[in-house]
């Protein structure tokens, strides 16, 4: 199990390879005989190990060095790669829709989808509050407390309502079937605490098929740094747009990321949301 960590404890479901049983053993029931036992045994560790994280996972140091050498020449500092004008400016326009959720212990993210202020999120982080009143922090830093719409465990995810006076930025809706294997993507919530953190990466793969909890789902895989505290956060594009809700990582032996984060994808989303506001309202 990962362990607390000074500013928030990893929240969500495990990850768990879809080819090992809830309890991490081999799913397809073969033995190994005597074949290598020593790579069988590390390969079974390997698989066991990636579970964890929901959505939260590295926090992004800063990358640099410096030479103490008392005068002697070090060698020239890396320059960090360029970021590309269109994840700035999509990084400004996500950030002010983006929340912190709080109920009971759990804290997580959501994002804006309305101008009914309508929010998405995880439905773990209820969950884990334990039917607690659910408080939503805005990148102002004001509070509201918030009305639970719906929710709808089996695909991990909630809607939330504050007032109107809240005034979020709804988010756009990336298109269903848009996503692109390789485009680049930013990750936006509040890991361990610090609103407004955004990370970036690329779309990974997708329809990857991982266990999360007890359910199994389609997931779009990233490489961007989902940390603690990211669970039910926006996965946008270069335009903007959600692709994604963060909802996992993988980890061996929950020793943290290894750059491996799963969103539900948008298709998901939408499709669970509408269902809920249309009962809900």
């Amino acid at each position: 199990m990962a362990v607390q960590t000074g500013l928030g404890e990893p929240r969500g479901p495990w990850f768990v390879s879809p080819e090992l049983d809830p309890n991490g053993r081999d799913g397809t029931g073969g033995g190994t005989g005597a074949r290598d036992g020593a790579a069988w045994g590390w390969r079974r560790r390997l698989m066991t190990g990636l579970a964890v994280l929901a959505l939260s996972t590295g926090s992004g140091a800063v990358a640099g060095g410096w030479v103490a050498s008392r005068g002697a020449p070090g060698p020239a500092a890396a320059s960090a790669a360029p970021v590309p004008a269109e994840l700035v400016t999509a990084a400004e326009k996500t950030v002010p829709g983006v929340v912190s959720v709080l109920v009971g212990g759990a804290t997580g993210s959501g994002f804006a989808v309305d101008a009914e202020q309508h929010i998405i999120t995880n439905d773990h982080i209820l969950a884990k509050g334990r039917g607690g009143p659910v408080t939503v922090e805005l990148p102002d830093g004001r509070r509201f407390s918030a009305q639970v719409v719906g929710r709808e465990p089996g695909s991990d995810l909630a809607v939330l309502k504050v007032p109107a006076s809240a005034g979020l930025t709804s988010l756009p809706l990336a298109k269903p079937g848009s996503t692109r294997v390789g485009e680049p993507v930013l990750a936006v919530g509040s890991p361990l605490g610090l609103p407004g953190t955004v990370t970036a990466g690329i779309v990974s793969a997708l329809d990857r098929q991982v266990r999360l909890g007890d359910n199994r789902h389609r997931a779009v895989q990233t490489d961007a740094s989902i940390n603690p505290g990211n669970s039910g956060g926006p996965l946008v594009n270069a335009r903007g747009e959600v692709v994604g809700v963060n909802t996992a990582i993988a980890t061996i032996d929950g020793n943290g990321s290894i750059g491996i984060g799963f969103a539900i994808p948008i298709e998901q989303v939408q499709q669970t949301a509408d269902t809920i506001i249309g009962k809900g309202g």
